[in-house]
C-alpha cells in the first residue's frame, strides 16, 4: 500500500463482466500524537519522538515497560519479547518504522509491517474475515470501508480479549409450524 495521509482506495472491475466496483476505502491508521513535555514554554509544550531520540543512542535491549524512562512510563509494552528497534527505525530518530529487511517505511504504512509477522491475520483481512468493515459486500451496489490494524489493536500490546461468540442470528425463514394449513 502506498503511503498516504488520506484513506487508501482499492478499485477494480468485476472479472466476469464490465460492472464497475465501488471502491474499498481503508481508513488510515490513527495518527501518532505529539508528546506533552509538562513545560510551560509554548515552543516546547509538545515534542516528537525524534526530539529526544536523535540526541542519544538507542538502547537495543529495551523490551519491558520497566526498561523505559521519562515519557514512556505510561506505555503498555507486551508484543512478545520484541525490542523497540524490532519495528521502530532508530536511524530516523524513531520517526519511521522498518521492515525485517531494513526497508524504512512511514507510520502510515504500518499495516505492511504488521503483515510480516501476522500473515494469517493479514490474509484473512484481505479476504474480509478479519478486521471490521462497513458498507457493501456486493461492491456493485456501493462502497466498502475497512479498518486499519490499529483501530482494533494497540501496536505495543496487540492482544485483545478473547471474544466468545454469541448465539447466532434468528432464522429469517423459520420452519413451518407443525399442523399449520397451507392454501
Amino acid at each position: 500500500m502506498p503511503s498516504k495521509d488520506a484513506s487508501v482506495e482499492v478499485s477494480e472491475t468485476v472479472a466476469t463482466g464490465s460492472l464497475p466496483l465501488h471502491p474499498v476505502v481503508i481508513r488510515p491508521a490513527p495518527q501518532f500524537k505529539l508528546i506533552a513535555t509538562g513545560l510551560d514554554n509554548e515552543a516546547a509544550k509538545t515534542v516528537t519522538c525524534a526530539t529526544c531520540h536523535t540526541t542519544r543512542p538507542p538502547n537495543r535491549q529495551n523490551r519491558l515497560t520497566e526498561d523505559l524512562d521519562q515519557f514512556h512510563q505510561g506505555l503498555k509494552l507486551n508484543h512478545g519479547r520484541l525490542a523497540c528497534v524490532a519495528c521502530h527505525d532508530s536511524q530516523s530518530g524513531y520517526s519511521a518504522l522498518h521492515l525485517a529487511d531494513g526497508t524504512t517505511i512511514a507510520f502510515a504504512d504500518s499495516m505492511q509491517l504488521c503483515a510480516q509477522c501476522h500473515g494469517p491475520q493479514y490474509r484473512d483481512y484481505q479476504h474480509g474475515s478479519h478486521g471490521g468493515m462497513n458498507g457493501y459486500w456486493d461492491r456493485t451496489r456501493g462502497p466498502r470501508e475497512r479498518n486499519h490494524c490499529q483501530h482494533c489493536h494497540d501496536p505495543h500490546s496487540p492482544q485483545i480479549a478473547i471474544v466468545h461468540p454469541v448465539a447466532g442470528p434468528r432464522d429469517r425463514f423459520p420452519p413451518a409450524q407443525q399442523g399449520a394449513q397451507h392454501d
